[in-house]
């Protein structure tokens, strides 16, 4: 039977001026991206009327194409823009995912391997997806290492990336854990399969240096400066397994679910704790308060 690829969610998308319902066609077997990888992307959220720091995963989305080789077609503007309309084709009542693309279509002259710029492609792609819960994520080591960037495109938000990850989540999950925690590849700790890593000790909250081996996120910014803003110690530094293993508390920070806490890593198992909560809190008075619902006028 041949595969539906229909989207599992009411799916919107923008490309080359019109929006297409569902999942259009857009890259074929000869597409560079679809055999090199040469795609970039970001994803932002929209809940409750509100799009928490839309216009900074706009403007990311194309500082990694320009870090992919790829030639941004649309100004950071433009795309929070479209990405407006595209939320006023949903009934409003489930969370969006806001997801900017680019990609190559061809090789560049002299050599298929590399991207022709000037094939850039550009689509916006919005669909359902519902936040998920806050609280009772489980972590193990995994035994698969973040990339530096001498040996790959860390400094982008790219599709490339992601195998690595994908593959870490599933073995991790056939050990029974939910996600995984992931190192760079001097042994320290960068962030989990999927998302950035906070942990609290004595009350001190301390997060991974952002060394170019993950992607150093927009929520995790957010949640750093909110914390500092209320008072709390916040610490960008390197960090070992046996850090995280002796913590009071872990969580982590994500686009796609905000902040989630941490019940179990490896063989420990940690409380829902109080900076957690209020890490939380925080964010979600910030994202109310400030990030204003907007009409697409």
């Amino acid at each position: 039977m041949p595969v539906d690829t229909s989207p599992r969610t009411t799916t919107w998308t923008h490309v080359e001026g019109e929006w297409l319902p569902g999942n259009p066609p857009l890259i074929g077997p000869t597409s560079h991206a679809m055999w090199l990888a040469s795609m970039v992307f970001d994803g932002a959220r929209w809940f409750d009327g509100i799009a928490p720091d839309l216009d900074l995963h706009c403007q990311r989305v194309n500082r990694s194409a320009v870090n992919m080789g790829l030639k941004p077609i649309k100004t950071a503007e433009e795309i929070e823009s479209l990405a407006w309309e595209g939320i006023k084709k949903f009934d409003g009542k489930t969370p969006i995912y806001i997801k900017p693309m680019y990609w190559g279509e061809h090789g560049s002259p002299g050599s298929v391997v590399s991207v022709d710029a000037e094939s850039t492609r550009f689509a916006l792609c919005l669909f359902e997806a519902p936040m998920g819960g806050h609280s009772g994520s489980s972590l193990t080591v995994s035994p698969f290492r973040r990339p530096s960037p001498e040996t790959a495109t860390t400094d982008a938000k790219a599709g490339g990336l992601y195998p690595n990850s994908g593959r870490a989540i599933a073995e991790a999950r056939n050990r029974g854990f939910d996600n995984a925690l992931m190192r760079d590849l001097n042994g320290n700790v960068a962030e989990t399969a999927s998302s950035n890593i906070f942990m609290v000790k004595d009350g001190v909250v301390f997060t991974p240096v952002a060394n170019r081996t993950f992607l150093a996120g927009i929520t995790r910014a957010r949640v750093m400066g909110l914390l500092g803003q209320a008072g709390f110690d916040v610490r960008e530094v390197t960090l070992s397994v046996e850090d995280f293993m002796n913590a009071d508390e872990i969580f982590t920070s994500g686009n796609y679910s905000k902040i989630v806490g941490v019940n179990r890593l490896d063989g420990r198992d940690f409380e829902d704790g109080p900076v957690t909560r209020k890490a939380l809190d925080l964010y979600m008075d910030w994202a109310n308060g400030r990030s204003h619902s907007h009409s697409g006028e």
